[in-house]
């Protein structure tokens, strides 16, 4: 994992999102996001870790705490990572799965969708206030 240094983190974020401000789609906090592809040679080093993170559904809220990067700029990232293709970004209640985050067989009578844990939300979010 990535440690962001204090007094380089302004600088490092705006390099890593290319001075953007704002992603090109809008994201749930708990929008599952799912590696499409293994990374690429010359990819950002955000990206790869994006990539490899999110090989199993992985909220956006989690990836910004594992990162230890703000929602927005992870926001940002994911949003280039989904235009190019490398990623799948779903909302949990959107999604009926057959387990273990599989689509449900055909014909099979779809799940009910599961959200994450409103207590596990929490404390990520505390988490993410206190960095």
């Amino acid at each position: 994992m990535m440690r962001w240094d204090v007094h380089e983190q302004p600088d490092r974020l705006f390099a890593a999102t290319g001075g953007r401000s704002r992603a090109y789609t809008e994201f749930d906090l708990v929008s599952l996001v799912v590696s499409e592809s293994e990374p690429a040679a010359g990819m950002a080093p955000e990206a790869v870790q994006i990539l490899r993170l999110c090989r199993h559904p992985m909220a956006l809220v989690e990836v910004s705490a594992r990162l230890r990067m703000p929602v927005g700029v992870v926001a940002i990232l994911l949003s280039d990572l989904l235009a190019e293709g490398r990623i799948s970004v779903r909302h949990p209640s959107s999604a009926a799965v057959g387990g273990a985050g599989r689509p449900a067989p055909r014909g099979a009578e779809p799940a009910p969708a599961r959200l994450p844990d409103t207590g596990l939300v929490r404390e990520v979010l505390v988490a993410l206030k206190n960095l």
